[in-house]
Parts: structure tokens; C-alpha cells; sequence
């Protein structure tokens, strides 16, 4: 029996004609998409309710790590943006079945005739709440409404908010990775972004970002063009709403347990670094956003190694689990009902420092990527856990080529003749050179086939490829763009996974030469020119012929070669039938909507 595969194609499908047909609808990290966890989850199923006096519903997962961080604006990386998406609420949100934009803060919007101009009417009634971790109490928070007398009054959600969040996003001192990816659209925000003196931004430039509370209820955001996809955006963590006067008497401490304010579905209740975190249930949610779910805790326990949890799932004591690459088959012949394929739009590549020598010669790039079976990869490392790519974006993105088409692949005569022209035949005269995966054992069998590939179709010793691992964090730091070429690896591990569904997310927010975190250290030339004018071109169908050609730019026979893809991750999950979820292909995962059948849960762990 074959494991249960989610809607991936019909979705995808579906996602990417209602691009085409309005050419902007419609995900994380997101920046570096991590490498497998246990924080995963099952398909839908039908639930009963729990009996009463069994407790809280509590889903019992696990990590292999903390979450980074659950600053919205500062975000960037699978885990954190999937707690922010249930402590906080967007403007906007994914329907999980069709991948359509709808209401989520805002209830309705309008876009002007130009495309400039965007007005988001939102609701009155969320609340800013308080959770105590020791009393267990969420209560709504006051805000001062008159700073002379000190009156307040109970906080709801405003359009202020909103504006607070996104004039954060666009300031440089925070740090932000995606502060780059919002930045090129709305109106003045690449200005405050790059100023030269992030010290000493004139307040003139702040105000002047196009970002306005015409009421409480009104947001209205203007664009620096009429960037079509944009409304695709609006559901990101980026853009919401922050409590700012928490910010201001916290300071970066803001967001831990006992000093953070929110306004979404669940609460944090706990957040033990390293240890352990709770979300509850957010009891002052207005009822009607309150989600199709049951769950009222979940807890996450921090463990050492996927093989724990996967331990931990076969004793009952998780809903859910990633499954180790050993395990991998004997699951699926035990537990085929119990098994999901999940895509998650993921790609993974092997990305180069194009300033440091010899990967500062295109060919060695263009040959290093044609020696690697991607086929052969997916298949017997994976053990089908993907599809094979040769470009970037994958299906489902709008402006993505079809998957088989643009981008050289594996061709191992083409590797050995770009080597050749490189000065190398036969990798004679070759240096050593570094290259550098996360942690844990799957990335280990990954840089080991690559370290066998370009042995076997290139002639380079496994001595001259000098791998090493880094907790994934590591790897980010030692790979960004302000780390000097010398302390640097040559090559590394990284993977993207969407925010939205448009190409410029992957072209434009990844390997666009005046992006912030221009990891391979790419040279503008006319490349970029293309990815600005594919942006900004209101024509859905030329902007899918303008991808095209990018594509065609940086992965074809001539191409540029700032890394080589290799797959789109749809990876097996062992899922307990009791839980009950559509995993979402764009933001983070809606653990709001997400079910279990309580009963079931309590009888299989003999309750």
C-alpha cells in the first residue's frame, strides 16, 4: 500500500491558474527552508467530540531545535513563522484548498485603477492579549488612549497597528531578512532600508514610507509599483501588526513568555529555550475566527535527534513525526495508513561563493552542477521523498517553467567539458575546497553522494572536497553575505521555500544582485535588469516569458550558475490517525484548524 499523498498537484494547479487569471493571488522560511523536523502533521479525517472530563485536547509534538525567534518582522525560518502565524493575525491569509487570498484582519480591499494603492477595511474586535504562564490567565490588555491623564482603554487591533508593523519592517537596524523582501514594493521603504546612516534616519523618510491609518479600521498601502502579485504578500508575518508600546518597554525581550502581547488563535504560554514550549488556546478570540479546529494546547518538546521522536511516535507519546531515512521503508510496509507525502514547495540546492576561488570561474559552477544525478538522488537518497529540479521555482509558483523544461541538469559529458574549460581536466590542478551541510544524517548523505558525483564524472578525489556539518543557525551566519570570503565555505546546503506564489519570490528575493542577503556575493549585470522589468511588467503572460528567460539565465548551457537546484522536497511524515490537517503551502501551518480525535488518542496510550 502507498502512503496517503495531499491534493499536491490539483492544488498547485489550481493556485497557479488563479495567478494566470488575476495574475497576483496567492509559501517558511521562507528564507532557508530547514531541513526536516518533527513539527509536522496528518491528513484530514472525521473527529468525534472529547469527552469532558479528559482534559485539554493537547497535540504532543517534538523539534530538533528552538524556535529562533517570534518577532514578526525579524522572522525568517520555517519554525518561528509557523508560531507567529498562530499567535498573531495577518491582514490576509491562504485558503488551505484553494490557495485563494482571503479575509483575515482586513475583511475586504480595494486596489486602485493604477495598481498603486491598496485599502484594507478591517475589523474592530480582535484584542490585544496578555498571558500569564503562571496563572494560566489571558486577559485583554489596556492601551493609553490619552497620554496627559492616563486614561485607557481595552486595546483592540487597528490599522495603527498594522502601520507600526510594516514602518518596523522597513528599518534597517532591526536586522531583518525580509525587511529586503517587502521593501522593493511599498512606497519609500527601500529608501529607510538602505539609508546610509541607519543611525540617524530623518523621521521625514520614515513618514513618508506609504504606509497610512486613515482610521482605525482603514490601512492604506501604496506600492512604488504596480507590483501585480502584491495582495499575494499580505498574508506574510512581515507585514503584521505589532504591539509597539511592548516593544518599547521590552526591548528585544519583547516576545518571550510573560512579557509578550498577541492577537491570534493561541497564547504562548511557555517558551523554555532549547527545552521545551507551550501555546494555549486564545479564550478572547472573536468566535468566528476562532478556526475548524480542536486543539487547545500544544506542546513541543525539544529532543536530540529525529530517531528520538520517531521513538517517541511509535510509543504514542507524539501525533506526529518525521521518519529517519533508515526507518524509512520499514514504515512505510507497517504503517502505510499512518503515512502521509507532504509537499511542501521546499527546493534544495547547493549554493556556491562566487568570490572565492575556483568557484569564481562559471564553468567549475556549470560543471559542478551537471555532474549531479538529481534522478538517481531523489530515488536512492530520498527514497522518493521529491521531484528532480533543474531551475528554480517549482510547479505551482506562477512565472515557474514546467519542471522539465530550462536548466541543463545532470549531463555528465557537458560537467567534464566545462571542467576542461575551466582548466581542469579531470579535476587535474583542482585546490581543495570546502562544502558545508547542516546538521544531521540526511544532509550527511547528501554532501556524501555530491563528494561520489563530481568523483565519478569530474575525476576529483573525495579528499578535495572537504565536507562539514553546522547547527543550521551556524550555517546561516557562516554563509551570509557579510562574512568574509575567507571565513566562508567555498560551497554549502540551503533551501527556499515559498512566502508567496510568484516567481519574483525566488528569483527576485533570493538571487537578485541588491538583495541583503546576496549569500553567493552575485555581480549585477543584465540579469538583474531582467528580474526589476519582470517585477514591474503589469502583462501576466509576459512576465511568465520574462521568468522563463531568467531561469534560462541563471541555469541553462550559458547560465550564471549562483547555485544548482536539485529538489522540491515532498517528504513522508508518520501521522497518528487520530490527527486531522490540510498543511498549508504557503505561511506558516494553520494549528488553528488543525483536529484531533481525543478519544482515540487517550485510548491508544491506554487512558
Amino acid at each position: 500500500m502507498k502512503a496517503k499523498t495531499f491534493k499536491f498537484l490539483a492544488l498547485l494547479m489550481v493556485a497557479s491558474m488563479l495567478l494566470v487569471a488575476c495574475g497576483t493571488d496567492t509559501p517558511e522560511a521562507t528564507e532557508a527552508a530547514a531541513p526536516d523536523t518533527g513539527d509536522t502533521g496528518g491528513e484530514v479525517v472525521e473527529t468525534e467530540e472529547p469527552m469532558a472530563d479528559m482534559g485539554p485536547i493537547t497535540f504532543a509534538g517534538y523539534d530538533t531545535s528552538d524556535i529562533p525567534g517570534l518577532d514578526p518582522q525579524i522572522a525568517e525560518d520555517v519554525t518561528s513563522i509557523n508560531y507567529i502565524e498562530n499567535l498573531f493575525v495577518h491582514l490576509t491569509n491562504y485558503d488551505l484548498d484553494t490557495a485563494e487570498i482571503v479575509p483575515e484582519a482586513a475583511t475586504s480591499w480595494d486596489i486602485s485603477d493604477d495598481g498603486l494603492t491598496y485599502t484594507f477595511y478591517l475589523r474592530t474586535d480582535i484584542p490585544w492579549v496578555y498571558h500569564n504562564p503562571v496563572t494560566g490567565e489571558t486577559t485583554q490588555v489596556e492601551r493609553v488612549i490619552d497620554e496627559e491623564t492616563g486614561e485607557t482603554a481595552p486595546a483592540f487591533l487597528t490599522a495603527g497597528d498594522f502601520v507600526n508593523g510594516i514602518k518596523r519592517a522597513c528599518d534597517p537596524n532591526i536586522g531583518s531578512y525580509y525587511s529586503s523582501v517587502i521593501a522593493p514594493q511599498i512606497l519609500g521603504c527601500a529608501d529607510v532600508l538602505n539609508y546610509e546612516d541607519p543611525a540617524n534616519i530623518p523621521a521625514e523618510l520614515v513618514d513618508a514610507i506609504g504606509v497610512t491609518a486613515v482610521d482605525d479600521a482603514t490601512l492604506q498601502i501604496e506600492l512604488e509599483f504596480a507590483a501585480s502579485y502584491f495582495l499575494s504578500m499580505t498574508p506574510m508575518w512581515t507585514l503584521a501588526a505589532v504591539p509597539q508600546w511592548t516593544i518599547d518597554e521590552f526591548g528585544d525581550q519583547w516576545v518571550e513568555a510573560g512579557n509578550i502581547v498577541t492577537n491570534g488563535r493561541f497564547v504562548l504560554h511557555e517558551w523554555v529555550h532549547n527545552v521545551r514550549r507551550q501555546i494555549w488556546r486564545n479564550p478572547l478570540m472573536p468566535a468566528d475566527m476562532y478556526g475548524t479546529g480542536n486543539i487547545e494546547h500544544w506542546i513541543v518538546n525539544v529532543i536530540p535527534d529525529i530517531s528520538t521522536g520517531y521513538a517517541l511516535w511509535l510509543n504514542n507519546e507524539v501525533d506526529s513525526s518525521a521518519i529517519p531515512d533508515a526507518e524509512l521503508q520499514a514504515h512505510l510496509d507497517a504503517f502505510p495508513d499512518e503515512t502521509d507525502q507532504i509537499p511542501d514547495l521546499a527546493v534544495f540546492y547547493i549554493s556556491f561563493r562566487m568570490t572565492k576561488a575556483p568557484f569564481d570561474n562559471v564553468h567549475v559552477r556549470r560543471a559542478f552542477s551537471a555532474a549531479f544525478d538529481r534522478e538517481t538522488f531523489v530515488a536512492e537518497v530520498r527514497q522518493g521523498q521529491g521531484l528532480p529540479m533543474i531551475h528554480f521555482a517549482p510547479p505551482g509558483i506562477f512565472g515557474a517553467p514546467p519542471i522539465d523544461e530550462v536548466g541543463v541538469g545532470y549531463d555528465p559529458e557537458f560537467a567534464a567539458a566545462e571542467m576542461a574549460e575551466a582548466g581542469y581536466p579531470n579535476c587535474e590542478g583542482f585546490p581543495q575546497v570546502t562544502l558545508l551541510g547542516y546538521t544531521g544524517q540526511s544532509t550527511l548523505n547528501w554532501i556524501e553522494y555530491a563528494q561520489a558525483q563530481w568523483q565519478e564524472n569530474l575525476g576529483c578525489d573525495p579528499e578535495l572536497i572537504q565536507i562539514e556539518q553546522q547547527p543550521f543557525a551556524e550555517l546561516l551566519d557562516a554563509t551570509a553575505a557579510a562574512t568574509p570570503d575567507s571565513d566562508s565555505p567555498h560551497m554549502w546546503t540551503l533551501g527556499w521555500g515559498p512566502d508567496y506564489a510568484d516567481e519574483n519570490n525566488w528569483v527576485g528575493d533570493v538571487l537578485w544582485c541588491e538583495n541583503a542577503g546576496n549569500r553567493q556575493k552575485r555581480e549585477c549585470n543584465e540579469i538583474d535588469d531582467m528580474i526589476v522589468l519582470a517585477r514591474e511588467e503589469p502583462d501576466p503572460q509576459a512576465r511568465i516569458e520574462l521568468y522563463r528567460q531568467i531561469e534560462e539565465a541563471f541555469f541553462g548551457p550559458e547560465g550564471e550558475y549562483p547555485f544548482f537546484p536539485i529538489w522540491v522536497r515532498i517528504a513522508f511524515t508518520a501521522r497518528h490517525s487520530w490527527v486531522d490537517r490540510t498543511p498549508a503551502l504557503f505561511g506558516g501551518e494553520q494549528y488553528y484548524n488543525w483536529t484531533l480525535d481525543w478519544d482515540a488518542k487517550l485510548a491508544a496510550q491506554g487512558q
